[in-house]
This record gives structure tokens, sequence and C-alpha cells, in this order.
């Protein structure tokens, strides 16, 4: 069964905030990437906040795309923040050594507040 990925944007004071529902992987990393881009270049968000509380199964690359995500970010000079990483997401950043590149936070309330 393919699960596809769901995700939403809203905004929050200054914040885009980027819900994320479903596995990314090799199928809907394409989908994760599109999204990401469309907030960053398209709507040119100073923050960029992405909510992972929903992703249970994070791949390679799922990770090259929130990678890519970041090296945009920084291109903008905009924010990049994860949240709510269920424990295989982060378990495949702390091996990858990623975890230490991106600004992670338990939760929404942390990443929104974070200055």
């Amino acid at each position: 069964m393919v699960v596809h990925l769901q995700v939403s944007t809203r905004n929050v004071g200054n914040a885009t905030v980027i819900d994320v529902i479903g596995d990314i992987d090799l199928y809907n990393s394409p989908e994760m990437r599109k999204a990401l881009m469309a907030v960053l270049k398209e709507q040119n968000a100073s923050r960029a906040v992405i909510n992972l509380t929903r992703v249970r199964y994070i791949d390679s690359s799922g990770v090259a795309s929130l990678v890519e995500g970041l090296k945009v970010a920084r291109e903008r000079n905009a924010r990049y923040i994860l949240f709510g990483l269920s424990k295989a997401a982060r378990e495949v950043l702390e091996l990858s050594r990623l975890i230490k590149v991106f600004e992670v936070y338990e939760n929404e309330e942390q990443a929104l507040g974070a200055t």
C-alpha cells in the first residue's frame, strides 16, 4: 500500500508552518521538496517551521529534501526549523550526523518561540 504524503502550510505570526503527514521516502520526497521550495522561494518566508510530528519514517531521499530546503533557506537568510521528530526520523538524522546541522525542537510552541 502506498501512503501518500499530505503537506499543508499555515501562517503563525511571522512563521510559515509546513505540516507534513505520512512517510517521506523516495516516492514522496519530490512532493516534500516542491512544498518546501514553494514556501521558501515563491512565498519568500522568513521563517519556515517544518512540523514532522506525523511523519513516522524518513529515508535518505527525504533527508535530501530537508537538506535542500535548509540550503535554500540559508541562501535567502531565512530561519529553517524542524520540530516533532519521531524516534525513527531522529535516528536517521543522528546517523547521518545532520541532527546538529538543523535547528530542531520538540514541539511547535518551542519552535515558534525560538529566537
